[in-house]
This record gives structure tokens, C-alpha cells and sequence, in this order.
């Protein structure tokens, strides 16, 4: 039995949900009946649970305290594999504030309650008791990691885990947006001679980018990747007859902030897609 299997299981046994780690702190990747969720599981759902697949190929909704399946064979063959253990917080009743860096710990020691503590590689895990939505940079250097979310087990650490305050709830709650940046006008060049764009029908245009607004709406990972993806197909349909108006671009901008996306990396998809294309 491997050492991180034997530290899985004593972890286990107190009610920590755990699942092995690759190289890199990833979770291993998909099985292949459940490549793409195939099997039925939605990790990335709200709803979303272990599924009945053996391996623990879901990362944190493959988080178990069960004994046979972290012993099962596809298991045990990814604990030999593995390089470290990760739980899901949330699953043990608990949230790690996660400090990347010397000025987010500062920024901690003077705003948060002391808790429980544990040393990063660059920063500090803080944990306090309850649970939360987990959420990415809610702070330069600060990420909060609960539901929907692993943790690299990194040992028990000092001090006892405080209520969880309401200031950490705080940080995750996103404000309303204010005036989004409207996207600069499109210059693309006119139809090849002069003649009528052959796209100018509002039945097909509307067809076009409701189909990109559901594409990116539908998501459910690499929502960057699928958000310039979108725009290039976009552009490569639209982008050199002049059907496109701000209006559109509005639009396909507001499907992607609404999955979370900046407006700056709006931006500079949509500029990346035409520097591609060669708009």
C-alpha cells in the first residue's frame, strides 16, 4: 500500500472526503465511459455527485471517505500514481481561504479572524469551519476554495478552525457590474466587388449569434477556449460583409461575463480572433 493511500485512508476514516492527485496537483483525467460526463456525471452542476464509475475520474465529486473505493483496483492504480492527496473542503465541513503570496497573507492577518493554518508552497491555507461557494481571485492572490472545489491535503495544521466570517462570505459575492465597456465599432472590409452582403437577413444574422450566445451559455469547462471559439466562428461568418453591428458584439460579450469572463478578456478574445482572421 502506498503512503498516500495509507494517509488517504486514515483521512477517510474521520470524514475527509479525499482523492488522489497527478503531477501538476491535477485530478487524474476522465475514464474513458466517462469522457465528457458521458457517464451521467456532472461535476461542474450543482447537482452534481460521485458517479457510479469505479475510478476517480471527477475530481471533486470523486472525493470519498469509502474505504472499498479508494482500495477498489482503478484506485489503487491511480494512488501509485499519485504524488499527492487533495479533499474536498466542503465536504468536510470547511473552507480554505487559499493566499498565494506574502501581501495576500498581510492582507489576511489584518482582515480575518486567526484560524487554523497550514504552509504552501508560496503562501498559507487558512480553514475555518462552514461551508461556502468556492471562488477564483477574489482578492489579487486569493482564492476560496469550499463547494464544487478540491484542496491539496498539505497536513493537519496549527490551530483550531474559527466560524466561518462573514467577511470570507463577502469576497465571494460578486457586485453588480457597473457600465460595461461597449466593444469598439468593426472595420472589416467590404463584399469582394461591391455587391449585397449575402448575410444581410435578420432571420439568419439572429440565428448566428443566438447560436453562439447558447454555445458559450452551455459551457460546462475551458469556457476561455470556448469563448474565443465562438467569436472566431462568429467572425469567420460574419466578420468580412459588415453584417455585425456593436449590438451583436454586445450581446456575445454578455454571454461570456455571464460565465464569469472579464471584459477584458472579451476584448481581447474578440481582438485575438480577428488578428487571426485577418481583420
Amino acid at each position: 500500500m502506498s503512503e498516500h493511500l495509507r494517509t488517504a485512508l486514515q483521512l477517510a476514516a474521520k470524514g475527509v472526503p479525499v482523492l488522489p492527485l497527478r503531477v501538476g496537483k491535477a485530478p487524474f483525467g476522465n475514464c474513458c465511459a466517462c469522457a465528457k460526463n458521458a457517464c451521467g456525471g456532472r461535476p461542474n452542476m450543482k447537482q452534481a455527485g460521485p458517479c457510479r464509475c469505479p475510478r476517480p475520474c471527477h475530481a471533486w465529486a470523486a472525493a470519498t471517505t469509502d474505504p472499498g473505493t479508494l482500495t477498489s483496483p482503478a484506485w489503487t492504480a491511480a494512488w501509485r500514481q499519485a504524488t499527492a492527496i487533495a479533499y474536498h473542503p466542503a465536504g468536510a465541513r470547511l473552507t480554505v481561504v487559499d493566499l498565494d503570496h506574502a501581501d495576500a497573507i498581510a492582507w489576511a492577518q489584518a482582515h480575518l479572524p486567526p484560524t487554523r493554518t497550514l504552509p504552501t508552497t508560496r503562501g498559507q491555507h487558512w480553514l475555518y469551519a462552514g461551508t461556502m461557494p468556492s471562488s477564483h481571485g477574489v482578492r489579487p492572490g486569493i482564492d476560496i476554495k469550499s463547494r464544487m472545489a478540491y484542496a491539496r491535503w498539505l497536513g493537519p495544521g496549527t490551530g483550531t478552525p474559527a466560524a466561518l466570517p462573514d467577511i470570507v462570505r463577502a469576497l465571494a459575492v460578486k457586485k453588480p457590474a457597473t457600465a460595461r465597456p461597449t466593444p469598439s465599432s468593426l472595420s472589416v472590409p467590404a463584399p469582394a466587388g461591391g455587391g449585397a452582403c449575402p448575410h444581410r437577413t435578420p432571420a439568419y444574422l439572429e440565428r448566428g449569434i443566438a447560436m453562439a450566445e447558447q454555445r458559450i451559455t452551455d459551457a460546462r469547462s475551458a469556457v476561455h477556449a470556448t469563448v474565443y471559439r465562438t467569436f472566431l466562428a462568429v467572425l469567420s461568418t460574419h466578420g468580412r460583409c459588415g453584417c455585425l453591428t456593436d449590438t451583436d458584439v454586445v450581446r456575445l460579450f454578455a454571454a461570456a461575463q455571464a460565465k464569469g469572463e472579464t471584459a477584458r478578456h472579451c476584448t481581447d478574445a474578440w481582438a485575438n480572433a480577428r488578428a487571426r482572421l485577418g481583420l
